[in-house]
């Protein structure tokens, strides 16, 4: 099955060479999609310089500016489909998420789960290098969205998944809203309304080492809101779905 990894960047440059490279290198193989926004510090260009010799699996989708995370998700989801790959992964680039785990994912979906997250909440997964403070926070706010959303996920936050084109063909990519934390549980919300199976996979989640995080209060404040916000507005399919 013809598998493309999307990987949203904004000033990487530490980090690109790395992924790519160690992407490049699982089998069974992975094309991979660089969503760049504008980076200043040159990630698009180092993305270009590994292209050069993998033009059949490296793409990049330049964007303008610093547009958010759900937009360069949506953006990657929509060339995804127009190339009929059959399952599409998020994943960040600064290896809080562990390449590794791809081939996990995969196989999940694979063995019939409509989408595959990478979980720390579930037996098995563990986050590395975080202080205790901001693993309360995201476990807890994982608790919060299943009292609202009564979604079934353990890790509601989580940005390191596979998906079936089936759930993203279904799935109405306009009518999501949101673009940082909330965006996650936004897709898996839409996903468990439509009637798609989710299923979490344990993995180790790890802070990163180089580069700087995007995360911010106005990201946790989004999330928090916006589960309420998800709950009164509802879920529709896409009209082109079938």
């Amino acid at each position: 099955m013809r598998s493309l990894v999307i990987i949203p960047t904004y000033n990487e440059i530490e980090n690109i060479h790395k992924m790519l490279d160690t992407v490049l290198g699982l089998q069974p193989s992975f094309d991979l999609l660089v969503v760049d926004d504008g980076s200043p510090d040159g990630t698009a260009k180092a993305v270009q310089y590994v292209q050069a010799n993998h033009p059949q699996q490296i793409h990049l989708l330049e964007r303008s500016g610093k547009l958010g995370l759900g937009t360069a998700y949506i953006a990657g989801f929509q060339w995804a489909l127009e190339r009929d790959y059959q399952l599409v992964y998020e994943m960040d680039c600064d290896f809080s998420h562990n390449p590794m785990d791809l081939v996990r994912l995969r196989q999940a979906c694979i063995d019939g789960a409509d989408v595959a997250v990478g979980s720390r909440y579930v037996k098995g997964g563990a986050v590395s290098n975080w202080p205790i403070g901001r693993v309360l926070m995201s476990y807890f706010a994982s608790v919060y969205v299943n009292s609202i959303l009564w979604l079934g996920v353990r890790d509601s936050t989580a940005g390191f998944k596979c998906y079936r084109r089936e759930v993203l063909e279904k799935i109405d990519l306009t009518r999501i809203r949101f673009i940082g934390y909330a965006f996650q549980i936004e897709m898996k919300y839409n996903a468990k309304q439509l009637g798609f199976t989710i299923e979490e996979v344990p993995i180790t989640f790890a802070d990163r080492e180089l580069g700087t995080s995007k995360m911010s209060m106005g990201i946790f404040k989004e999330a928090f809101l916006g589960v309420l916000q998800m709950r009164l507005r509802g879920v529709k399919p896409a009209s082109n779905a079938s």
